[in-house]
């Protein structure tokens, strides 16, 4: 059986979001294989807003021609429907919806002269539930797939894929405050059947796969990265069947076993 390894040697990525979490992740795992990664970051240098137009425009002259870009920019804000201000809406809106639909644009743009090109957008398993306390975010990831589906539509004649992955609970700054819980993670745990959440690092690796010569026949395809979540439609882990070890379900477990 033939080895298929990853080799983006000569190619280059832009990576917005690309300070941290999963887009840290992401261009350390591009690096790996060997492209030169750009990173477009409100902590980057120089800090680049993606809804900030003229910033983000900039960012993509900087970084030159560009065979990948991994549109992963985003943020959340916990708050109930009613209490989610104006404010808050516009924000989330304009990073994770508006600021994606700015770096797919430019990269289509930029890809569609060289007829050729791969763009990863981070939408979530948010993109297909209504999970609560999160309406904005929701709505932004929900649109994410909208966005990739109709790049994928009109750039695929131009040698150009968009396709999505969609994390569930990955271990980020952004969900430190889940990972600090053991009674929420063991509640939320018990319906993804590996029974834990991911690492930044898994949704790297699927980012690489789509972005790479072996998903070469894939687009506008959304690839969940969940531990099988959304697959599920009720809870999988109980302690009949394992045991909950402080941030993960493992299995042998007993019907007297306690977490």
């Amino acid at each position: 059986m033939r080895l298929m390894r990853i080799d983006l040697s000569g190619q280059r990525a832009l990576v917005t979001g690309g300070a941290r979490g999963i887009g840290a992740a992401a261009a350390a795992a591009l690096r790996a294989c060997g492209a030169e990664v750009a990173i477009a970051d409100l902590k980057g240098d120089p800090p680049v807003d993606v809804a900030d137009t003229v910033a983000l425009e900039r960012a993509f002259e900087q970084a030159g021609e560009l065979d990948i870009v991994i549109a992963n920019a985003g943020t959340a804000i916990f708050r109930r429907l009613e209490e989610t201000s104006d404010a808050e809406w516009r924000r989330l809106v304009d990073i994770n919806l508006t600021g994606a639909f700015h770096t797919v644009r430019l990269a289509a743009l930029r890809m569609k002269p060289r007829r050729r090109g791969a763009i990863v957008l981070t939408a979530s398993t948010n993109s297909f539930d209504g999970e609560a306390d999160l309406t904005a975010y929701n709505a932004t990831k929900a649109g994410l797939l909208g966005l990739m589906r109709t790049a994928a539509n009109e750039l695929g004649p131009f040698g150009i894929r968009v396709n999505a992955v969609c994390p569930g609970l990955i271990r980020t700054d952004l969900t430190a405050g889940h990972f600090a819980q053991p009674e929420l993670l063991k509640e939320y745990f018990r319906h993804i059947p590996l029974g834990r959440g991911g690492t930044p690092e898994e949704v790297a690796a699927a980012i690489v796969f789509l972005a790479s010569p072996l998903a070469s026949y894939i687009t506008g395809a959304a690839l969940l990265v969940d531990g099988g979540q959304m697959a599920a439609k009720f809870g999988i882990w109980d302690e009949r069947m394992g045991r909950f070890a402080g941030d993960h379900w493992e299995s042998g477990g007993s019907p007297s076993t306690t977490a």
